[in-house]
């Protein structure tokens, strides 16, 4: 595993992993905690990636990490798990690398193509909506005042 700050894909071949830091509340209840790293494995164009969770470029450069809803055409379609509503749409060529691990801050580290955590991807993603938006509201709240306390 490589930390890597610069251009990712100039820097890490196809295979290998690097590390990077979690911020925001996008990736919610999964990911996101205060102090989250994932490890990330530099995907090539041809993998299949429907359903996992990928790092990606915006327009603009800015790093984002969100599940892959579906692909189309050369287009990949994602949602972060935290957004009920919003898609973002990138080439396939935007997508950098997947997800393989996360290692929290307690310094315990899940593989993401566990049991557990693949079962936890199910109950959350096939949780009603309004059950999503609940306990996405509580837990923004608490991550917010954990936070600064």
């Amino acid at each position: 595993m490589r930390q890597v700050l610069g251009s990712i894909k100039d820097v890490v071949e196809v295979g290998e992993t690097f590390v990077l830091n979690v911020t925001g509340y996008s990736m919610l209840p999964l990911l996101g905690y205060a102090g989250d790293t994932i490890v990330v494995r530099r995907t090539s164009c041809d993998e299949s990636i429907v359903g996992r969770i990928a790092m990606f470029r915006m327009n603009g450069g800015k790093i984002v990490v969100h599940r892959v809803v579906y692909e189309v055409d050369g287009v990949v379609h994602l949602r972060g798990d935290g957004n009920i509503v919003q898609v973002e749409r990138v080439s396939r060529k935007d997508i950098v690398g997947v997800v393989e691990g996360v290692r929290r801050r307690s310094g315990k580290v899940v593989n993401c193509s566990s049991r557990w955590w693949r079962f936890r991807e199910r109950v959350w993603l096939s949780s009603p909506r309004i059950v999503r938006r609940f306990v996405l509201a509580l837990l923004r709240r608490w991550l917010d005042y954990k936070t600064k306390h």
